[in-house]
This record gives C-alpha cells, sequence and structure tokens, in this order.
C-alpha cells in the first residue's frame, strides 16, 4: 500500500529515547516502522502508542543484515517508501576497560556498530535510487569528549567511530541527494538511569542537568527536515562536550 504520509523508520523503538522518537514521529504525522528484540515488546509499544496502521513493529536483532532487510521491506511494503532512518538502538555501560568481558565486548560491537551499518546499507541503497532521504545515527556526547570520572571506553571507540563514519557517509551519499547526521545525547532521563542517580549525573554537565528525551526529540526533527545540512554532530548534552 503507498501512502503520501513521509515514513521513518526506528531501531530500538520499544523503549527510551527510540519509543520518546516514535511518539514524536507520530505526532509530525510520519508512518513509524520500528525495530525491538521481541514481538511482546513491539505489540505492548504499538499499544501504547495507539496509532493504528501508521505504527508497525518489525521483530529481529539489529545487528543481523538480515533484520535490515525485513524491517525496509516491510516499511516498502505497507507505506511505499522509507524518508527517514533514525539508527538509534545501543547500549551503553560504564566501567574500567579491563572489567569488559569478550562477550560484552561482542555484544556491544554488534548492537552499536553493526546494528548501525547493516540498516544504513538498506538506507542508502533505497534512498539513492529515490535520489532523497536521511540518515540519523543517534551517537553519544563521551564520544566527543572522553571524561576522566566515566571510563567507557567502549561506547567512546564506537560511538566516536559512528560520528566519523557520519561524516563519511554524508559525504558518500551527498549525489544522490542523500544526508547523514548524528545527534550526540549527554546523559538522558531515560530507564537506563534509576532516579537516584540524575543529580550526580547532572553534575557532568555545565547546565547542570541530564536531557529530557524530548530535547533529543527536537534535535533529531530538526535534522529530518533540514534538507541542506549533512556530515553534522549535533551535540545535544548542556554543554557536556564542549570542554572543561
Amino acid at each position: 500500500m503507498s501512502n503520501t504520509h513521509p515514513t521513518v523508520i526506528i531501531t530500538g523503538a520499544t523503549s527510551g529515547i527510540g519509543l520518546g522518537l516514535a511518539k514524536a514521529f507520530l505526532k509530525e504525522g510520519y508512518n513509524v516502522v520500528g525495530t525491538g528484540r521481541s514481538q511482546e515488546r513491539l505489540q505492548a509499544t504499538a499499544a501504547q502508542l495507539d496509532a493504528g496502521e501508521r505504527f508497525v513493529g518489525v521483530a529481529g536483532d539489529v545487528a543481523l543484515p538480515d533484520t535490515a532487510r525485513e524491517v525496509f521491506a516491510q516499511a516498502i511494503a505497507r507505506f511505499g517508501h522509507v524518508d527517514v532512518l533514525v539508527n538509534n538502538a545501543g547500549i551503553f555501560s560504564a566501567k574500567p576497560f579491563v572489567q569488559f568481558t569478550p562477550e560484552e565486548i561482542e555484544l556491544q560491537i554488534a548492537t552499536n556498530l553493526k546494528g548501525t551499518l547493516y540498516p544504513s546499507q538498506e538506507a542508502a541503497r533505497h534512498m539513492s535510487e529515490r535520489r532523497q532521504g536521511k540518515i540519523i545515527n543517534i551517537t553519544a556526547s563521551i564520544a566527543l569528549q572522553p571524561h576522566a570520572g566515566v571510563p567507557a571506553l567502549l561506547a567512546v571507540a564506537l560511538k566516536g567511530g559512528l560520528n566519523q563514519a557520519t561524516r563519511a557517509l554524508a559525504l558518500e551519499l551527498a549525489p544522490f541527494g542523500v544526508t547523514v547526521n548524528a545527534v550526540a545525547p549527554g546523559v538522558t532521563d531515560t530507564p537506563m538511569h534509576a532516579a537516584e542517580t540524575h543529580d550526580a549525573l547532572g553534575r557532568l554537565h555545565p547546565l547542570g542537568r541530564i536531557a529530557r528525551i524530548d530535547e533529543i526529540n527536537a534535535a533529531v526533527l530538526y535534522l529530518a527536515k533540514a534538507d541542506f545540512v549533512s556530515g553534522t554532530v549535533l551535540a545535544v548534552d548542556g554543554g557536556y562536550s564542549a570542554g572543561r
């Protein structure tokens, strides 16, 4: 079925920033195709969003190329096209580097790196053919400015690499009219961070608090509508990455 509304794919759409983005894009009139690890969580998300046929959930491991192909196939079959991809799925862990197990390292590489690369390949193919589209990566402010008090080497390495990959892919896809940008959030008020940690985490940011999800939404929506912005990493971090 074709559809005149724009369509966005959001990976990791069942909680946190991803769920907030799904709500925000639906409010802006988009069709939303969201990924999640389980059909049960996606069904709960669909019930919460209450968007009827304008939300489609696709279950699968975002680190697998088959999942990326399936989510684009379903989006195109249902809505005819994909206008925006938001690579949101990710995991974050802060602890001394030597404490990471091989299993934890492999999981972070799978989710944070492969989970962005494979959907982006599908987006690049589809959007280049249409000669329009936007890819937006959710990275991390700490990858722009590491902090001695927050040991998070894997996030710095992987999200930092994605910041640079954002710029490289922006150049590669520019001749096809496709823009590629990133949003690098500071610590954000999601279920990942217990309420009792918010004050301490807020003090990491010069503005003295952590981010709200709607503030991340606003940055992503801006990039989804900005036709002459590409290769930008937009920090939404209360000044965290400006320096010390």
